[in-house]
């Protein structure tokens, strides 16, 4: 682990570059490519470097298991809240939900209010519990009492489904970013993403992550703080200043689209109330709850909380994290508006042949930043775009493969026998392994939303994982074989049935109606799990039964206490 590169690393890189290019070629064809902006190259580059020195750093600490999965508990209350943070505001927060509030107006909050709202269920129910139940992943806080082969086999399922479409959009927003800027073809651009988030965590584990995570954490604060306070002063500091203007730009690009003046006056008035978006109450409700719920349930936010070194500051984390996500949000609500009135009725932005934004609908605030503060601060706010974007797909293919090391390979295969160098070595392919999975699917979904693919990730994070891990942790009467099939149920339903809705069984599959005619499945697949969970254990009469029930009150005591919880890290 000293060594930052070898031959032998070297070769798989090349292995990896070479399909992966290939197959960007045959997915995208040649893209039309777009005018090189040099600012925004050399602060890419000068980001990559850093990052890459910070790698080269934390490669020399990173000694053991416990060093690449957790940075050896060794992370501040403060620094981890950062790092959450870092870790949460994804592209999905930068660059799609203010794309959704320009496209859809007051609807795009649904984004900002949802995302926020599950962290007190964090900080109250769960970010205590985790730190002195688990170890490296979610799954040991979950099998905890329970049989630990069948329901360690359930997580690593549920954590590669959540983090595979979460990987999506990130590596979407990346692909559009570096293709509006470069001049690459977004198959290319996604290929660069994918081997600079296995260079990253290959080599650093979690201290790298973790530091990564914090940099982008503050300097995407700093970024949006200004993108904002650049809006208002247009406005004179008035918000509803700036939402009347863009109600009437809404209006004047409704009427030169031919509406009838009422009809565009009704137009520019529907961004400031609900319905553009989300278009039935089941859809709100269901949607709204996989935002709220799946936060408590995602792998690499979960996996953060054992980077502590106690419960203590794993509720300083989260209060931290909660506060810097909040202001974010407020945010991203400005500069969605903003982007309406200023880059909407703004030529330059808009693509003439296709319709919409000059590289695709979620480059709102990348334009914006241009109209605001020109070609150098737009090539600031692309790299900072680019490292929001490299910070959270480390983050997430770390948890990847941690659910393939540790919770498959040594827990399950290797009954607990697995040394600290087979489980790394297993973890490092996963990184490779992962890495040309969210290739290939990024150049897939290269039209998606990345807000909206992330929800997705959250409908199935809120399906399987949090209904496992609350009842796991909080009642007595819960069973291996609740668990077990509860939390399948949950996920492979909201699976199926995102699937088959609108986002991928029209607008991937490109078939003419929806199986599914909700956005989110949620509303059905968590409270069937939950439902599940409690009428399988309830009539589960095993002997496996009664051990997991008389293992209830020596985890709550750990849990509460945390009496036990320093050895076990130790270990």
């Amino acid at each position: 682990m000293t060594r930052f590169m070898t031959p032998r690393v070297g070769l798989f890189l090349f292995v990896l570059i070479l399909p992966t290019m290939a197959l960007a070629d045959a997915l995208t064809g040649q893209a039309e490519q777009q005018a090189t902006n040099w600012p925004a190259i050399l602060m890419f580059g000068a980001f990559v470097v850093a990052t890459l020195g910070i790698t080269r750093w934390a490669a020399g600490r990173t000694k053991n298991v416990s060093d690449f999965y957790t940075a050896g508990g060794g992370i501040t209350g403060f620094q981890n809240g950062l790092a959450i943070a870092g870790d949460y505001m994804s592209a999905a927060s930068f660059l799609g939900i203010s794309a959704q509030i320009f496209s859809d107006g007051y609807d795009g909050l649904i984004y900002s209010t949802g995302f926020l709202v599950g962290w007190p269920i964090i900080l109250f129910l769960l970010a205590e519990r985790l730190r002195n139940l688990g170890r490296f992943t979610f799954a040991d806080v979950a099998s905890f009492r329970f049989a630990q082969t069948p329901v360690r086999i359930f997580a690593a399922f549920s954590t590669l489904a959540v983090v595979i479409f979460y990987l999506i959009a990130q590596m979407v927003g990346a692909g559009q970013l570096i293709k509006l800027l470069f001049g690459l073809p977004y198959g290319y651009a996604v290929v660069i993403v994918g081997v600079l988030m296995t260079c990253y965590v290959l080599f650093g584990g979690m201290i790298a992550t973790t530091w990564v995570q914090i940099i982008k954490a503050v300097l995407l604060l700093g970024c949006a703080t200004f993108m904002a306070l650049a809006v208002l002063w247009n406005f004179g500091f008035s918000p509803d200043a700036l939402f009347a203007r863009a109600v009437q730009v809404k209006t004047d690009l409704a009427a030169a689209a031919g509406a009838a003046p009422a009809e565009a006056a009704e137009r520019g008035r529907s961004i400031m109330g609900p319905g553009n978006f989300i278009k039935d109450p089941i859809s709100a409700i269901s949607f709204g709850m996989a935002l709220m719920f799946g936060t408590a349930g995602l792998p690499h936010i979960l996996m953060r909380f054992f980077t502590v070194p106690d419960a203590k500051a794993a509720r300083k984390s989260v209060l931290w994290a909660t506060g810097w996500i909040g202001y974010f949000y407020l945010l991203t609500f400005i500069i969605g508006f903003g982007a309406i009135v200023l880059v909407g009725t703004n030529p330059a932005f808009l693509d003439p042949v296709a319709g919409g934004l000059r590289g695709g609908g979620n480059m709102a605030a990348i334009h914006l930043a241009d109209a605001i503060g020109g070609n150098l601060f737009l090539g600031f706010v692309c790299a900072v775009a680019f490292a929001t974007i490299l910070a959270v797909v480390a983050g997430l293919t770390l948890a990847g493969a941690s659910a393939v090391s540790h919770d498959l390979y040594a827990s399950v295969v290797r009954k607990g026998q697995a040394t600290s160098e087979e489980e790394l070595r297993v973890s490092r392919r996963t990184v490779f392994v992962l890495a040309i999975i969210a290739i290939f699917l990024g150049i897939i979904f290269e039209q998606q939303n990345v807000a909206f693919m992330v929800s997705l990730a959250f409908a199935l994070a809120a399906s399987g994982n949090f209904p496992v891990l609350l009842l796991s942790v909080l009642w007595p009467g819960c069973t291996t074989r609740g668990i077990v099939i509860g939390g399948t149920v949950g996920v492979v339903l909201a699976l199926i049935l995102t699937i088959l809705s609108p986002a991928i069984w029209v607008s991937v599959f490109g078939n003419a109606e929806p199986i599914f005619p909700f956005s989110s499945p949620t509303i059905f697949s968590m409270p069937l799990a939950f439902f599940t969970i409690w009428l399988v254990s309830t009539l589960d009469r095993s002997g496996r039964a009664a051990v997991d029930r008389g293992g209830y009150l020596e985890q709550r005591v750990r849990s509460e206490t945390g009496i036990g919880a320093a050895q076990a890290s130790a270990h």
